[in-house]
């Protein structure tokens, strides 16, 4: 009978981002986004939680080395937005407002290309200490 077993990496990344819609006027965006609309940005200090559920291979005690997962995380992720601008140099925000939600939806198909299929995935991203959001939601 296959075990699976619940492995976990957390990491930690700033960036900063601005949440808008430039098909909305700037007194739309206001009331919507409130101060998250800042024309100047604004920073968060994020903490990501990857959730990988897997049988624990028999040879080697493990459901994925973690060091490798680590090393993919990144590679994928941190490479990508430690100290970016989300809106600015993240490609993948060029036409998507970098919510916490698209952040984690983002996230969670970069790892996920990159992982073997046997391998569920789940994304948690604490955009604060209070706010944080999951993808995919069970």
């Amino acid at each position: 009978m296959s075990e699976k077993v619940a492995v976990y990496r957390k990491e930690h990344f700033n960036a900063a981002h601005r949440l808008y819609r430039p098909d909305w006027s700037e007194a739309r965006n206001n009331e919507v986004f409130g101060k998250c609309n800042n024309n100047n940005f604004h920073g968060h200090n994020y903490e990501l939680i990857i959730k990988l559920i897997g049988e624990v291979d028999p040879e080697t005690g493990y459901v994925i080395d973690l060091k490798l997962l680590s090393d993919l995380v990144k590679k994928e992720v941190l490479n990508r937005f430690d100290h970016k601008n989300l809106n600015l140099d993240v490609p993948e925000f060029t036409n998507l407002n970098p919510t916490a939600e698209n952040i984690a939806i983002v996230i969670y198909n970069l790892m996920k290309a990159k992982l073997d299929a046997r391998y569920a995935l789940q994304i948690r991203l604490y955009e604060t200490e209070r706010n944080f959001v999951e993808y995919p939601c069970s």
